[in-house]
């Protein structure tokens, strides 16, 4: 009887549990992971969040840089009331509109046209490629620099030319309130068009050659398969270029600082330029951080009207 109880008791008894590690796998391949991910991480922290959660709070302060952070004052929605009643930046925002207006749709018109023609008639291809793409790789001093020369109203080329043509009292360029910001434009366009031509030939490639083969065998003319088969097939890569011209648009600095500095009498300047003047010439840190957050607000809504449109066409 007791060697039957014993043998009941050994095979009721529980086999013991080994405690488990607390880094398993999983979790060691998980913080390798965070372990790479962090410098990423904190970056975007302090270069990216930081500064902006900073702004949106500089925004309602008054801030003389040169004083130091102990010169920041709140004040509330001062700088923003402000902002209704300041005729410069509403200024401004009609020379970033006339800007974009006009840079935007050239710019991808003229990229579409050059890269059709290279794509299908040129031969060197490549050649052309880097040929229109080195003025967007330059920097923007560098070509500023060029076409301050080519603009100047008694010894530019530009100006020759057009003497040569009959016009004896060609324009100011960039001297004058009426034609500095067409100038600044045409450089714009210039600079921009190798990027869209470079990015409308990417998109070329991936039309399928079946697709103008079929339509050609059916009759269809050169530009009936380019309204019905290139520009449909293109639309994502028309949406990706109106957005990246857009919001660089109302980016522009670095060609207004360097060829008129917002001038002659305001003509040039710009949303970009205003912040750069409130900021870092007058000081005024808290209204320039106000007039970026109109910045913001303006290209994230700009952002959504041309998503929403997209969504709807393709």
């Amino acid at each position: 009887m007791g060697n039957i109880m014993s043998e009941v008791k050994v095979t009721n008894e529980k086999p013991a549990i080994s405690e488990k590690s607390f880094w398993t796998n999983r979790r060691r391949e998980a913080a390798v992971g965070l372990f790479f991910v962090a410098p990423e991480f904190l970056g975007i922290l302090l270069l990216g969040v930081f500064p902006l959660l900073f702004s949106l709070y500089l925004s309602f302060t008054e801030w003389n840089l040169v004083g130091g952070l102990s010169a920041i004052h709140f004040v509330g929605f001062d700088n923003y009331k402000a902002l209704l009643h300041d005729d410069k930046l509403f200024f401004s925002l009609k020379n970033n509109a006339i800007y974009t207006l006009v840079t935007v749709p050239i710019g991808m018109a003229l990229g579409f046209i050059l890269a059709v023609i290279i794509n299908s008639v040129v031969y060197l291809k490549e050649y052309f490629k880097v040929v229109f793409f080195i003025p967007y790789i330059a920097t923007g001093v560098a070509v500023a620099t060029v076409f301050t020369a080519l603009f100047h109203p008694s010894k530019g080329p530009i100006n020759h030319v057009l003497m040569e043509f009959g016009i004896s009292n060609p324009p100011k360029w960039l001297g004058s309130t009426d034609y500095a910001l067409w100038a600044i434009i045409l450089v714009a366009i210039w600079m921009q068009i190798g990027y869209n031509i470079i990015i409308y030939m990417a998109g070329l490639t991936n039309i399928p050659e079946d697709l103008y083969e079929s339509a050609q065998i059916d009759g269809a003319s050169w530009m009936q398969r380019l309204l019905k088969i290139t520009l449909p097939m293109l639309g994502p890569t028309t949406f990706f270029l109106s957005i990246t011209s857009i919001v660089a648009s109302f980016k522009v600095f670095d060609l207004i600082a360097f060829l008129t500095e917002g001038g002659p009498n305001n003509a040039t300047n710009v949303l970009v330029y205003y912040i750069y003047e409130e900021g870092f010439k007058n000081f005024r840190m808290g209204y320039a951080s106000a007039l970026s957050w109109v910045l913001f607000l303006i290209i994230a809504v700009v952002t959504s009207i041309t998503w929403r449109l997209q969504k709807k066409q393709f």
